[in-house]
């Protein structure tokens, strides 16, 4: 349940960044999710040999408690309380803003603008002129959460290089090998590679452009794992492939709310958050199903058949919206 509020952080986040620098910040802000990653990986190498995997669950919730705290201190958000018609209350939040930046608020005042229901927000995804977008943004979405957890999964199947197939109750020993753990941890810091490339090309050359490219070049870096490597190799393929895909996620989290107007850009971006969740959820049958079966070649040219449609995709979006926003 608390996966659904990811998607409204992102879009809360953009309303407090100059659009000038949008992209970088918002691969600034991702960062969050990949020091996330590397201590869970990091907490379970430590908890898991010893305690077991409910006291990692345990420890794991632990943030989330903490983020409760913070609710009462966070702004709400200015767009929100306009559509409420509560503009004073919006007013004294970006006066706020301006007061912390040392800045003044441009001469004006806040209008409301007309209200539209969630019905109504879905009918103009598919609209004509938003159609093709939305189709499109559903794909790389279902793509790029497939190959994401798909990536990870391989790390964890590929770790042990002596792994026989079978059943996957044998290998649950697995759990307790240290070389399954100093991979998932070494595959995740790779996430920062990829963020920063991705802070530096996305107002640079496009969001377009640089999601197709990370997406082919991940495909290019699972495509030797179909045949048996040696650890060492297969290792530094996945870690180049965990870059290029957070590398792309991260574009496509700049890129997924600008190409919607502001009156449907939460129910846009949910609902293809929403369907890129189906493909984290297809991705343990592949990476782990087929693996398990000794059809490893067979899951590296799914990953990579995902991976090449997402790249055409990308190059089929209708926009490139360099930092600006449709409203």
């Amino acid at each position: 349940m608390g996966l659904g509020a990811g998607h409204v952080l992102g879009t809360w986040f953009l309303e407090f960044v100059p659009a000038a620098n949008r992209g970088t910040w918002v691969v600034v802000f991702h960062c969050t999710w990949t020091f996330g990653t590397i201590l869970q990986a990091l907490i379970a190498w430590a908890i898991m040999p010893v305690l077991g995997w409910r006291w990692l669950i345990a420890l794991s919730s632990t943030p989330c408690f903490i983020l409760l705290i913070f609710y009462s201190i966070t702004p709400e958000s200015p767009r929100y309380l306009c559509s409420r018609g509560r503009t004073a209350d919006a007013q004294f939040i970006l006066e706020r803003v301006a007061i912390m930046n040392n800045m003044a608020l441009p001469p004006g005042i806040l209008i409301v603008g007309p209200q539209i229901r969630s019905i109504n927000a879905f009918r103009t995804l598919v609209s004509r002129s938003l159609i093709r977008s939305t189709l499109l943004l559903w794909f790389v979405y279902f793509a790029f959460c497939f190959a994401y957890y798909g990536i990870v999964l391989l790390t964890s199947e590929l770790s042990n290089g002596a792994r026989r197939c079978g059943p996957v109750g044998m290998h649950l020993w697995q759990q307790n090998d240290a070389r399954l753990y100093r991979d998932v941890l070494v595959t995740s810091i790779a996430e920062f590679p990829g963020l920063i490339l991705a802070a530096l090309l996305v107002d640079k050359v496009g969001r377009k452009l640089s999601m197709g490219a990370f997406a082919f070049l991940c495909l290019v870096s699972i495509a030797p794992l179909a045949a048996p490597l040696e650890e060492g190799l297969a290792t530094v393929l996945l870690f180049s492939a965990r870059t290029c895909i957070t590398g792309s996620y991260a574009v496509l989290y700049i890129y997924g709310p600008e190409i919607y107007p502001s009156s449907c850009r939460n129910t846009g971006v949910g609902v293809a958050t929403s369907l890129g969740r189906i493909g984290g959820m297809i991705a343990p049958l592949i990476a782990v199903g087929l693996l398990e079966s000794c059809h490893q070649k067979e899951a590296v040219f799914v990953f990579d058949l995902v991976l090449f449609f997402a790249a055409v995709a990308c190059a089929l979006f209708p926009l490139e919206t360099k930092g600006c926003q449709i409203q």
